[in-house]
């Protein structure tokens, strides 16, 4: 059996190792940290083919450098990012619990209140590395929502497994999911 899958995207190939990530199901392991050249072919990718929108927002930590390049491509001075974990210096932040398909445990994504006062009222992007079963998605916009922003547009490089079959994400290729 092969252990890796081919991954063309934005005119670069990737050779993803393939990981059992439950009894029944095995992902091929796209890790955005680090690949430079992968954030800097695709970003422009999706940003253009995003709507007007006034702020970028990703969940810690893989679509992190992804959603940089992005508001750097719209000349954006700043993205806010929801952190895992609740930090001091949050002061009194804005929690969502998820769990997606990479985690075994429940997590939480959380929002400094200076980002909550940022995001209100702002037509937002949510960018990240691979949409999968969209709850990690999920969580982003309800605390986006619970901010007072606006989603207009959900993206990423990947859609994995029937994520490919939404029509409510913009990504620019598709990545199966193996059992």
């Amino acid at each position: 059996m092969k252990r890796t899958y081919t991954l063309h995207v934005a005119g670069l190939t990737r050779e993803l190792p393939l990981m059992r990530v439950s009894e029944d199901t095995v992902i091929a392991s796209f890790v955005l940290l680090g690949d430079t050249e992968m954030v800097k072919a695709t970003a422009p990718l999706l940003a253009e083919r995003l709507p007007e929108v006034d702020v970028i927002v990703s969940a810690e930590a893989k679509g992190i450098p992804l959603a940089h390049e992005v508001s750097a491509v719209l000349h954006m001075s700043r993205y806010y990012v929801a952190r895992k974990s609740i930090k001091a210096y949050m002061g009194t932040p804005l929690i969502q619990k998820v769990k997606s398909i990479t985690t075994t445990e429940e997590q939480m994504l959380c929002l400094d209140e200076k980002d909550v006062e940022a995001i209100r009222g702002k037509r937002v992007a949510l960018i990240d590395d691979v949409i999968s079963t969209g709850q990690s998605l999920a969580a982003l916009e309800q605390l986006v929502e619970a901010a007072g922003g606006v989603v207009v547009a959900k993206a990423a490089i990947l859609a994995e497994g029937s994520a490919a079959e939404r029509d409510d994400i913009i990504y620019l290729e598709e990545l199966p999911l193996f059992s």
